[in-house]
Order: C-alpha cells, then sequence, then structure tokens
C-alpha cells in the first residue's frame, strides 16, 4: 500500500482521483498531509507516554496530575486531545475501551480458558505510540502469543488501515496462518478490509472483551521493552533512522533476548522448536 501512495504522489497526466480509483487507494490517504506538531507538544507527549507505561490505568485526569506534580501546567483537555493523537486509552475496566469503526461487526473473545501450548495456535497484534526527537510515528506488530516471537511489523505517520493490513499479510506470508487472531476493537482491526484477509485464511477472530484490558497483555509488555530498550535510549531522528533502528531492535529481541516466562529462552527458539519437531516426526 506504501508503493501505491508513493505512486499517487509522482506527477502524472491522469488526474489524482483518477490514480486513487485505479490503485484502489483511499482519496483521503492520497491527500493526506500530517499537521505540524509543536515542540511543546511533542515534549508533553514523550512525558505522557512514559506516564502511560509505568502507570497505564491512569486517564487523562490523573495524568494532568502527574504532569502536575513534574511542573507542567496542562489542563486536561489538552492531555485528552494528545492522548486521542497518541492512541493511548488507560487500561482499566469501563464500558468501552476502544472504538471500533461505525458499522463494523465485533467478534467474541475466544481465549478465555484457552490453554496455548504450541507456535500458531494465536496471534495477537495491537498499535503503539513512537516518539522521536522530531515527532512520532506509530507502530503495529503482530506476535505470536505461545513464544511472544514478533512475526512482522510496520511504521506509519497515520493511524490508517493500510499499515495493519501490510503487516498481516506479511506474517501469513512467511509463516502460514495461525488458527486463532485476537485484537482489541480498534476500527483497524475491525475493518472489512482487516478481516476480510484473515476470513480468506480461514482464521479465527477474537476481539478483547470490554474493560478486559489484560487480554492484550503480551503485546502491552512488547511496547514496554521496545521504548525502555530502544526508542527512548536512542531519540531516533528520523522515520528511516527509526525504521533501521526498530529491525536491529526486534532481531535482537527474537534471537537473544532470553524470557523468564519461556525458562530463559528466546522467541526464536520457543517458536522454531515446534517446526523442528514437526519435521523430525
Amino acid at each position: 500500500m506504501s508503493e501505491r501512495r508513493e505512486k499517487i504522489q509522482t506527477v502524472h497526466a491522469l488526474p489524482k482521483t483518477r490514480r486513487c480509483a485505479l490503485l484502489e487507494v483511499a482519496r483521503s490517504t492520497a491527500y493526506y498531509r500530517p499537521e505540524p506538531v509543536s515542540a511543546e507538544d511533542l515534549m508533553l507527549m514523550r512525558l505522557i507516554d512514559e506516564i502511560h507505561l509505568q502507570r497505564p490505568f491512569y486517564g487523562s485526569r490523573r495524568t494532568r496530575d502527574e504532569l502536575e506534580d513534574r511542573c507542567h501546567a496542562i489542563n486536561r483537555k489538552r492531555v485528552q486531545r494528545l492522548m486521542r493523537l497518541m492512541d493511548l486509552r488507560a487500561l482499566y475496566p469501563r464500558r468501552r475501551t476502544s472504538q471500533p469503526g461505525k458499522g463494523h461487526k465485533i467478534y467474541p473473545y475466544l481465549l478465555r480458558e484457552l490453554f496455548i501450548e504450541r507456535a500458531n495456535q494465536v496471534w495477537a497484534t495491537d498499535i503503539c505510540y513512537i516518539p522521536m526527537a522530531k515527532g512520532f510515528m506509530y507502530l503495529v506488530a503482530i506476535m505470536d502469543w505461545h513464544s511472544r516471537r514478533v512475526l512482522s511489523w510496520r511504521l506509519s505517520n497515520t493511524l490508517d488501515t493500510d499499515f495493519c493490513v501490510e503487516a498481516l499479510e506479511e506474517a501469513l506470508q512467511r509463516f502460514g496462518a495461525p488458527q486463532i487472531f485476537n485484537t482489541d476493537q480498534g476500527s483497524q482491526f475491525t475493518s472489512e478490509a482487516f478481516t476480510d484477509v484473515l476470513k480468506a485464511h480461514r482464521i479465527e477472530i477474537s476481539m478483547d472483551g470490554k474493560g478486559r484490558w489484560v487480554d492484550n497483555v503480551f503485546v502491552e509488555r512488547l511496547w514496554r521493552s521496545v521504548k525502555y530498550e530502544d526508542v527512548y535510549l536512542r531519540a531516533y531522528e528520523t522515520p528511516t533512522a527509526l525504521r533501521a533502528g526498530l529491525a536491529r531492535y526486534f532481531e535482537f529481541y527474537n534471537v537473544r533476548r532470553r524470557h523468564s516466562a519461556l525458562d530463559r529462552r528466546t522467541p526464536d527458539a520457543v517458536y522454531f522448536a515446534q517446526a523442528c519437531r514437526e519435521l523430525a516426526a
């Protein structure tokens, strides 16, 4: 999809609306121009991101209080605006923890009391805000629950559906299809563009229950590791540098980073151990 967007922006005799139709790209995507974010807002977003990682149950009111404790006077409406821009929500039980797209189907949560014992039994995904030295991006990753292995990921400067679909299609192409795919109820994942790919591969669709923030806890832990072990330390200047840095980090995460929950093994060791057993059988 990113290649198709680039083709739309190139000089061509055809009108841009016609190019969008031929390449099956929404006109809103083609005409999108990111609005500049002030240096002060970027600084506040970085602080809000740190607070959210440390206390994910904080909503906008308590986040504002924490910022005031750090000598940053800011009203709650501004905190709410920045948290929306960052796609951050407090992780605590409430009626609606995410916003599905209008008219999108919501699927039941299939993982409750399910014993996950093998790779490719359950995959999960989520989106997080990634701060940079002079801006920010959004990161989506697809993870195998059993091994914690990151199967694919993508960066985007918008919260559109395209980069989520691209990550999904790459994971399916490289690793085959899981039995169950779990997401939250965000509009990117409830969209037909995303769910149709899952249905085409006959994958059971699971979506987090209302108020069940722990339903995707392994991906939430991944975001904490990515930020504290790489993003905050590097302060990447450009999307290109960020993309290269994340590629190095996910290689380290999958191949070399041992997890206590995996008996001190790496995600790669757990994920590919099953493939070796199947070949030997």
